[in-house]
Order: C-alpha cells, then structure tokens, then sequence
C-alpha cells in the first residue's frame, strides 16, 4: 500500500498484557469509532504491511488493540513503537471550513494585507494548538490554526487566505 493513500491515525505506544494487545496512541485525526474498521496498516521498515483487527476498545486517546496473528506479548513487542494507518477514503469527509492535517499540506497561504507566504508545509502540534508550518523564501512561518487568523480553506483552489496582525511575522 502507498503511503500517500493512507493517513496516520495514531502508533502502538507498548504491549497490553500478555495475548499480544497493544496500547495505541491515538491521534485527533483517528475515528470517534475504530470497532468499524476491519484493518489498519502498520509502517515496517517504511512500508505499510496489513494487520487485521481481532477486537478494539477505546478509552479517550488510548485504543487496547488485538491483530490477528499476534498472540503473545513477544508479538506485540514487534510491532510497538510503529505508527497506525488507515485508507483516506475509510475517513468521514471533513466539513466546511474544517479539514485534516495531511489535507493541507501544499496549500498555498495568502495574507490579506501581505500577500502570498508560501506553503504549508506541516501542521505542528504544540499542546492543545496546531500551527500551520509554512516554508516561505525566507524563514519558516508558524501560524496558529485556531483564534482569528485563518479566514477561508479553499480546498479547489489548494489555498489557505489569512488575516495576520500587524507585525505578526516580525516575531
């Protein structure tokens, strides 16, 4: 499977007790609901190999999760460390004016005031916030995704139009 047709939705922090669970940190952009998938792709030496769900349940951030064909806790220890995949058209469409974080990287972002200020180039997680990480000719640029910055996604044109405050990039 190629990875750009798959999006990450979180990676097996350690094992869970000793018939091959494992603890997965989830990601915000992971399913409200992963007892509806049947497979996830776990990245192996930068690949994405197919592992079969057996049972899932979900507490807050955390999955305890059972794949066939890992049955002891030497399996799981295999795999941990690894980051969890799912296909892009498995997702829910994001809605107007949201988006997820591998959605937008490349988009142009355009300032009101100071025109074009590159691309994005990665979202940051800093706590709580994203921050757009936009590659400009002559620095990086971080822009926070929440607050009043961001005022339109357009997802045909791949641009990001924002409203930055004077001397916002002088910081």
């Amino acid at each position: 499977m190629e990875l750009d047709k798959c999006y990450k939705i979180g990676w097996i922090q350690k094992p869970h007790g000793l018939k091959g669970e494992v603890t997965v940190s989830l990601d915000d952009d992971a399913p409200d609901d992963l007892s509806v998938i049947d497979s996830v792709f776990i990245e192996n030496n930068q690949r994405l190999v197919p592992y079969f769900i057996q049972g899932v349940s979900t507490q807050g951030k955390k999955a305890f999760v059972k794949f066939e064909d890992v049955d002891t806790i030497d399996d799981a220890s295999k795999i941990v460390k690894q980051s969890l995949y799912i296909l892009k058209s498995l997702r829910p469409k994001s809605g107007r004016g949201e988006f997820y974080d591998d959605e937008i990287i490349g988009f142009d972002v355009h300032d009101e005031a100071l025109g074009s200020l590159g691309k994005v180039k990665e979202i940051m997680h800093a706590g709580p916030n994203k921050l757009l990480v936009i590659a400009s000719a002559e620095r990086e640029v971080l822009i926070p995704t929440n607050g009043p910055f961001i005022q339109s996604i357009n997802k045909r044109k791949n641009q990001i139009d924002v409203n930055l405050p004077e001397g916002f990039l002088d910081i």
